[in-house]
């Protein structure tokens, strides 16, 4: 018996050795896949947070439709940079993020790393300004503070762009006014203090600053592409099938979103309240949600715009063929 032990190891290792062997899951045991998906606390990237409201009732949008064996993950960050990072490190398998932090992502790996496979929201992005100072045009921001979420994150290069286009010179350390870029948090407290000028952001910071600090609305991006979902690369081609499903799942999450808005509103704030401490009023909520649409279209044309102001405000170089960029799996 025990030589006949030794042939079995002899020749299971040199299945191994020779590539032949696949090991089988036991008889009655289905394989488990983790998604590991990442978001922001941010209105905006409602999907994300309804998602996980709807988990916090015992019920889990994504998870049901995906499949036995499959199993969510949720991850917050501030802004897309530290998300697509996480991509970059195979920390994440799908993230809700703006389209700058992706397309740049896609034109640092040329082309190899980052997909995205979906929209998401449009709009609820907005520069707001101090009460009673006379900002009204890029030259009026001369040596002002301008907050945004992060560096190189949408907002962060919509900034930078429209203060160039409007004739100053804008460095990322400084230049004729300054962009400082800073957590949603602390933006709104450094805006009531007056140590920022302005504050390009988004939902539902843009509708706190307006009614917590008085802040007034100078550029509204309605039709802006604000949050599309993106997918590391490793990802789609490990499971095609399981990319298709959620984004298919993605899509229903949408519609029920437009189909039911004062739930997804409730929901919104009580996931912002239970995992991120963050109160949310239900004035707020109903004040932020008209500016934005929800939306699981995605077009390559409408991010032509985003890489050519990354281009002017030097956050890219030579940007490779965009043809792979989106990708419905």
């Amino acid at each position: 018996m025990v030589m006949g032990r030794l042939k079995r190891r002899h020749v299971l290792a040199m299945a191994i050795a020779a590539g032949l062997w696949v090991a089988e899951a036991p008889v009655g045991h289905a394989t488990s896949v983790t998604i590991r998906v990442g978001h922001f606390p941010n209105i905006t990237h409602v999907q994300a947070l309804v998602a996980r409201s709807f988990e916090h009732r015992g019920q889990s949008w994504f998870a049901v439709r995906l499949g036995p064996g499959v199993v969510i993950e949720w991850y917050a960050y501030n802004a897309g940079p530290s998300a697509m990072e996480a991509i970059f490190a195979g920390s994440l398998d799908l993230a809700y993020v703006g389209p700058n932090p992706a397309i740049n992502a896609y034109a640092r790996s040329a082309g190899a790393e980052v997909r995205i496979v979906a929209g998401a929201v449009n709009g609820g992005s907005a520069l707001v300004v101090q009460p009673g100072e006379k900002l009204a045009t890029p030259m009026d921001f001369r040596g002002k503070r301008i907050g945004t979420p992060q560096f190189g994150n949408t907002q962060d290069v919509a900034a930078r762009a429209w203060l160039r286009e409007g004739g100053l010179r804008i460095t990322q350390a400084g230049g004729d006014a300054y962009v400082v870029p800073t957590a949603n948090p602390e933006q709104l407290s450094l805006f009531k203090t007056r140590q920022l000028d302005a504050v390009w952001t988004v939902e539902p910071w843009v509708s706190r600053l307006e009614l917590e600090a008085s802040g007034k609305v100078l550029i509204e991006e309605r039709q802006a592409v604000t949050t599309v979902l993106v997918s590391r690369v490793g990802f789609l081609e490990q499971h095609r099938d399981l990319a298709h499903r959620f984004v298919q799942a993605h899509r229903e999450l949408g519609d029920w979103i437009s189909a039911h808005p004062q739930e997804a509103q409730t929901m919104v704030r009580e996931e912002l309240k239970a995992d991120f401490r963050v109160t949310m009023s239900p004035d707020l909520a109903s004040r932020a949600w008209p500016r934005m649409s929800v939306t699981s279209d995605i077009a390559l044309s409408a991010l032509q715009e985003y890489v050519a102001k990354a281009q002017r405000v030097g956050f890219l170089d030579a940007v490779p063929d965009l043809s792979q960029l989106v990708i419905l799996p």
